[in-house]
This record gives structure tokens, C-alpha cells and sequence, in this order.
């Protein structure tokens, strides 16, 4: 029986972050597509996980990745029209129980570039 993962969203002028929050994950799968983004896994305990996302707009799946640490699995997926504000993650207007804004990390974006960069960086040599 698969169950959604509680997912945090956020947005910066060149990626969109998800965050699915599985501690001790297991046969981790991500899908970044144009348009679409799948993620799977399992938990220490064999809870399967699935969840869909039709994205706001387009991103670049090719410079797009995920880490997994131990409590999650993040993605950062770069936007195909950057420093374009996303209002929400999914392309249709409704909002799934298990999605939220990360308000931890939803900043404004002025001189927010350098940041971003540091933080992409720091996620590749993972």
C-alpha cells in the first residue's frame, strides 16, 4: 500500500526545491520530466511512498538532481524561464494535504543569486 510523502516546496529565481521528508529511505526513484516529477521510496519500516507532481511550468530536466540524506530527499529542479516567480508547485490550482511551502527556506529573491549558486554547488559535490 503506497502513501504520499509529506513533501516541502520552495521557490528561488533559478530552482524550485522539493523536499520529500522520509527519514532512512530506501530504494529511492526520481522522475524529473519536463513537466512531471515521480518520487518513490521506502522507509526503514517498508512504507512505500509515491508521489505524482504536474509542475507549475516547464523545468530543465537536465540540470535538474536530487540528494538524499538521511531524513529526506531533495530536488532541485532548474526552471526553463528563470527569476520567473512560481505562485505554487502544481500545475493544477488545488493543494494536496501532504504539500506545504517551506517557509524555512522562502526568502526574498533581491541579491538572492549568489546564494542559490552556493547551495547548487554545495548539493553537486554530494
Amino acid at each position: 500500500q503506497r502513501q504520499p510523502a509529506k513533501t516541502l516546496w520552495y521557490d528561488r529565481p533559478r530552482y524550485v526545491y522539493l523536499e520529500f521528508c522520509v527519514e532512512d529511505s530506501t530504494d529511492v526513484k526520481v522522475i524529473i520530466e519536463d513537466q512531471r516529477l515521480v518520487f518513490s521510496c521506502k522507509n526503514a519500516d517498508g512504507v512505500e511512498f509515491y508521489n505524482e507532481i504536474n509542475l507549475y511550468a516547464r523545468v530543465n530536466s537536465k540540470d535538474s538532481r536530487e540528494k538524499r540524506s538521511d531524513r529526506s530527499i531533495t530536488c532541485f529542479m532548474r526552471k526553463w524561464k528563470e527569476k520567473v516567480a512560481w505562485p505554487r508547485i502544481t500545475k493544477e490550482n488545488i493543494k494536496p494535504a501532504w504539500l506545504s511551502v517551506d517557509f524555512d527556506n522562502w526568502r526574498d529573491w533581491e541579491g538572492d543569486e549568489e546564494v542559490e549558486r552556493a547551495m547548487v554547488e554545495q548539493y553537486a559535490e554530494v
